[in-house]
């Protein structure tokens, strides 16, 4: 993996420039970043899956992100399609966050507006920090009590969850820097209520054809205009990293 911008690096670049390249430049400050991948068409997934468009690149991205996040937000569809394990850390990074005066482990957050998840779901039963579930105050009260065994849940809105107030019940608990894996749905609620600072995007050198949808879906929102902050390339793929 090499950077191509802003700065050219030839490379091979270490943990540590990618961990220079992706931190964030003010832990105090509360920061939202959204990280995709994407066919170089622009689907979202290859035969309903995400993994197929993913890299070893890509997943080296992806672990660094983690490991700098407070929480990790992320929609219970998504958690439910894409199989997700409980948030674990190898020992290197769990050092590099106890240096740098971080719990051990990130905290998952889970959006669900039906709470359709099931408290057995690995990334809840087996989570080494109690994960926090958000959901809206007419959730069905039976499914939030079986979820409270194995999680924090949360009401942020009356009838649907409203993002700005569940990123305030994050902030409370300390979690200013949220690392948002998606799906498509939550991208599409945190861009209309204008929470997201960053976007983390890596493009794979794919062409997946007709079929798969964007990594964004929802109403039309206003186009909000980024600023390209890096480019490393490794294999065809493309890391892009956009701001405010």
């Amino acid at each position: 993996m090499h950077r191509i911008w802003p700065a050219p690096v030839s490379g091979p670049l270490s943990d540590s420039d990618l961990i220079a390249g992706y931190a964030p430049a003010d832990r105090s400050q509360p920061w939202l970043r959204v990280n995709f991948v994407s066919s170089a068409d622009g689907a979202v997934t290859l035969d309903g899956h995400s993994e197929g468009l993913s890299g070893a690149a890509d997943k080296r991205v992806f672990g660094i992100l983690r490991m700098l996040c407070d929480v990790l937000l992320v929609g219970a569809g998504t958690v439910r399609d894409e199989s997700y394990g409980p948030l674990r850390l190898d020992a290197k990074r769990r050092e590099w966050r106890r240096a740098a005066g971080l719990p051990e482990y990130p905290t998952l957050a889970v959006v669900s507006h039906r709470l359709n998840l099931d408290p057995a779901h690995p990334a809840l039963a087996e989570a080494p920090v109690r994960p926090i579930v958000i959901t809206h105050g007419g959730a069905p009260a039976e499914r939030r009590a079986a979820l409270q065994s194995v999680a924090d849940v949360v009401v942020a809105g009356e009838t649907e969850v409203d993002v700005v107030a569940a990123r305030r019940l994050l902030e409370e608990r300390g979690h200013r820097q949220v690392l948002c894996e998606g799906g498509p749905q939550l991208f599409g609620a945190l861009l209309a209520a204008d929470q997201v600072d960053e976007l983390c995007l890596t493009l794979s050198p794919l062409l997946a054809g007709p079929g798969a949808g964007r990594i964004v879906s929802g109403s039309p929102t206003p186009p909000r205009r980024m600023r390209l902050a890096q480019v490393l390339e490794a294999d065809g793929n493309l890391m892009l990293r956009y701001t405010r």
